[in-house]
C-alpha cells in the first residue's frame, strides 16, 4: 500500500506571498501534493483559482481539490477542470463533495429542497462523458442537456473523481459510482467500516474500487489548538472525542496515521491549524514527522 501525504494551506492560499512560499516549500520537501477545499460561504480561495496559481508555480506537486458542484454550471465545471488538468500536465486530483450544509448554504447555491447526494450521482456521468470527448443528451431530476458537445478533454484518461461522506447512503453512493473516497471527521475504526461498505457497494454494482483509493483529511495541531478549532471539530462530531479526530503533537499524528493505515486508508491530506505565518518552517517540521511514513 502506497502511503502518501498532501498538505492543505488553509487561509495562506488567499495571500499570494504566503501561498507561493507554501507551494515552494511543499514541493521542495517532497510532499505528494497540495489540497484546497471548496467552502462556498467562507472567505477561502476557490480551489479552481488557487490550483491554477499552483499549477503555474510548481512542476511536480499533485493538485487536489474538494469541489462543491452545487451552484456551478456542470458544463463550465467540466471545462474548467479539464483545462486545469491540461495546464498542469495531468496533475489534478478531485473529490466532489456536497458541502458543509452551513446555515443558508443550500439557498445560496440554489439547492434548497434538492437531495445533494443524488445530484452528485446524476452529475458525475455527465462530466465523465464530456471528459471522454462525447456529446451529452440528458434529462434528469435536476439537469437537462440536449446534444451538448464536449468542451475539452483532460490529460488524464480517465480523470478520476472521489467522493466524501460518512453516512450509509453516501458510502454506498461512493461505491456505486465514484473512483475513491476522501473521508473527514471519522475515526480509524469508522474508516475501516467505510472502506468495507464502499468496497461491498462497488461489488454489488459490478465494479471495483482500487484499494489504493481511500484517503483521509486530518486536521493537526503542534500544540493545544485554538478554541475555535476545537469547537469546529466538536460541532461536526459531538459524539466523538476531539483527540480521535484532531491529533496534537507529532506522536499523536503518527499514531493516528498508523491506525488509519491499518484500517485501509493510504492517502492523507494533513491540515495544520496552528496560526503560523512561517510556511516554510512549519512544513519542514511536518515533513520531518510524516514523510518518513511514505512508502
Amino acid at each position: 500500500m502506497k502511503i502518501r501525504f498532501a498538505v492543505a494551506p488553509g487561509r495562506a492560499a488567499s495571500d499570494a506571498g504566503r501561498f507561493a512560499a507554501f507551494l515552494d516549500a511543499a514541493e521542495r520537501l517532497g510532499f505528494d501534493g497540495v489540497w484546497l477545499s471548496d467552502v462556498p460561504l467562507a472567505p477561502l480561495v476557490d480551489p479552481l483559482v488557487g490550483l491554477s496559481y499552483a499549477a503555474a508555480s510548481t512542476s511536480r506537486l499533485k493538485l487536489g481539490a474538494n469541489i462543491v458542484p452545487l451552484g456551478r454550471n456542470p458544463l463550465s465545471l467540466a471545462k474548467s477542470l479539464a483545462q486545469l488538468d491540461q495546464l498542469s500536465g495531468g496533475r489534478l486530483l478531485l473529490s466532489f463533495v456536497v458541502g458543509l450544509d452551513q446555515p443558508g448554504e443550500r439557498r445560496v447555491l440554489g439547492a434548497s429542497g434538492r437531495h445533494r447526494g443524488r445530484y452528485l450521482e446524476e452529475l458525475l456521468p455527465l462530466v465523465r462523458a464530456w471528459w471522454a470527448g462525447e456529446s451529452v443528451d440528458h434529462r434528469g431530476d435536476a439537469l437537462a442537456f440536449d446534444g451538448v458537445a464536449s468542451p475539452g478533454r483532460p490529460v488524464q484518461d480517465p480523470l478520476e473523481v472521489w467522493f466524501g461522506g460518512r453516512g450509509p447512503e453516501a458510502l454506498a453512493r461512493c461505491g456505486r459510482v465514484a473512483d475513491g473516497w476522501l473521508g473527514a471527521a471519522v475515526t480509524p475504526a469508522e474508516a475501516g467500516g467505510a472502506v468495507a461498505a464502499i468496497t461491498a457497494a462497488a461489488v454489488g454494482a459490478g465494479r471495483a474500487i482500487d484499494p489504493e483509493h481511500f484517503g483521509m483529511s486530518v486536521p493537526f495541531a503542534w500544540h493545544d489548538p485554538v478554541p475555535a478549532a476545537v469547537e469546529s471539530v466538536r460541532s461536526r462530531r459531538p459524539d466523538v472525542a476531539v483527540e480521535e479526530l484532531l491529533p496534537v503533537g507529532a506522536d499523536a499524528l503518527r499514531d493516528l496515521v498508523s491506525r488509519f493505515a491499518d484500517a485501509g486508508v493510504s492517502k492523507f491530506v494533513v491540515r495544520p491549524i496552528d496560526p503560523d505565518g512561517d510556511e516554510g518552517g512549519a512544513l519542514e517540521r511536518l515533513a520531518d514527522v510524516v514523510l518518513a511514513l511514505q512508502t
